[in-house]
């Protein structure tokens, strides 16, 4: 599946991906961004956040942050 929409081994090992019907792709933080807006409602504010950019950096840090932890859970 990762292959068809043009994602490695690797780019799906390293963060959460979202990839949309016409190809356009967002990882990490954005991507959970993506979704949060995608869910509507009550949630679109806090996936909104992310295209603040102060909050976009903290996001984008903080995610990477955890996501090099992963491995270790």
């Amino acid at each position: 599946m990762a292959e068809r929409v043009g994602l490695s081994r690797e780019e799906i090992g390293r963060a959460v991906w979202v990839v949309e019907p016409g190809g356009r792709r967002f990882e990490g933080a954005a991507a959970i961004s993506r979704v949060l807006i995608e869910l509507g409602g009550v949630w679109t504010v806090p996936g909104s956040f992310y295209f603040v950019p102060p909050l976009r950096w903290l996001e984008d840090r903080y995610y990477a942050r955890v996501a090099r932890k992963r491995a270790w859970w």
